[in-house]
């Protein structure tokens, strides 16, 4: 939890619902701009389960909440405000305002934000096979991603819970950083071509279910049960999540969403610089983009806040342009023209 700034009555330029790498930098980019932007934050990160952020230059290793909470900082120094809150519905106005569009947001607590312009940076969700014992050691000693935790269970025990064709080439990943490696198929096809490599590697195949992940009064894992009762020893478990972009209170827009290869989850379509099918919205980071990095979400956010600040400048320059014509003159009546056949006459 951070400090929450006040909610602004006035319409902003633009509002961001996340607050994570990709809504921060978006903001950073914005405010910076002299734009006036509010973050709203939910306060539950993806990554909020790990001790650290990898493979981001020069922060390697930074634990996540102080990165959020640095980024929280740099917005705010430069005018954004962070409000802390649960976005419940979205929506455009029913109407322009002088030919510009506008959004309404609506929070949890009954607070309301109007805006020109909207980032979406909600993040996704991991959904974890339903395994007894699994989700209690998810970030830890549960892990998906072999760049962003790779290094920190090297050498170690390891056992890859596949949960569809993908999980293959999750197992050759995690078989650069170990050469005890365990692969639990759970029911899914794999042919003898795929063995054959596996084997090559020294990589074993378990093809009995898997019943239930065992740990020890540490809170270490200790191994994977299987239904036969056999227990097999693992220290690490790598396991490819299902991944759903948040859309929780977010269906007033009308975004397009797609499902990913093989039902491994489902997020935004956008285009160019996060850029969408309704005017005025954008969608940056693992909302979209569900396989980036913390450093890809943020690259994804600042380059979307860029592009919403050209946006912006386009219309303030309509609008002062629009404003600065003068009015036409009412025409003044009086009698009818003559017409050719009238002066010949």
């Amino acid at each position: 939890m951070h400090l929450t700034d006040h909610l602004p009555t006035e319409t902003v330029d633009a509002a961001v619902i996340g607050g994570g790498a990709a809504g921060l930098n978006g903001a950073l980019m914005l405010a910076r701009s002299r734009r006036s932007v509010v973050v709203i934050d939910s306060g539950t990160p993806r990554n909020a389960a790990a001790d650290g952020v990898h493979g981001l230059l020069g922060l390697d290793g930074l634990p996540p909440a102080e990165l959020l909470r640095t980024g929280r900082d740099e917005v705010r120094r430069y005018g954004g405000r962070i409000v802390q809150g649960e976005v419940i519905s979205a929506r455009p106005a029913d109407a322009t305002v002088d030919g510009d569009l506008r959004f309404t947001i609506t929070l949890a607590d009954g607070g309301t934000l109007h805006a020109r312009r909207l980032l979406v940076a909600t993040g996704l969700r991991d959904v974890l096979p339903d395994i007894r014992g699994l989700a209690e050691h998810w970030g830890h000693s549960v892990v998906h991603c072999p760049y962003c935790h790779g290094w920190e269970v090297r050498d170690t025990a390891i056992g890859v819970l596949a949960v569809s064709p993908s999980s293959v080439h999750h197992a050759l990943l995690f078989r650069q950083l170990t050469d005890d490696l365990v692969y639990f198929t759970r029911g899914t096809d794999l042919d003898e071509d795929t063995r054959a490599r596996f084997a090559a590697r020294g990589i074993r195949v378990v093809d009995t279910p898997v019943a239930a992940v065992e740990s020890a009064d540490s809170g270490d894992i200790t191994g994977v049960r299987l239904t036969d009762g056999q227990a097999v020893p693992r220290r690490v478990l790598a396991v490819a999540t299902l991944m759903h972009a948040r859309t929780d209170g977010l269906t007033g827009l009308g975004l397009p969403m797609q499902d990913l290869p093989n039902g491994m989850g489902r997020h935004f379509v956008t285009g160019m610089a996060g850029t969408t099918s309704v005017p005025g919205v954008w969608v940056a980071g693992n909302a979209t983009d569900l396989g980036a990095q913390v450093g890809a979400s943020a690259a994804a956010g600042a380059l979307a806040g860029a592009h919403m600040n050209a946006d912006l400048a386009t219309a303030d320059t309509d609008a002062a342009l629009a404003a600065a014509r003068p009015a036409k003159p009412l025409q003044k009546s009086g009698p009818p023209s003559r017409t050719g056949n009238q002066l010949s006459q």
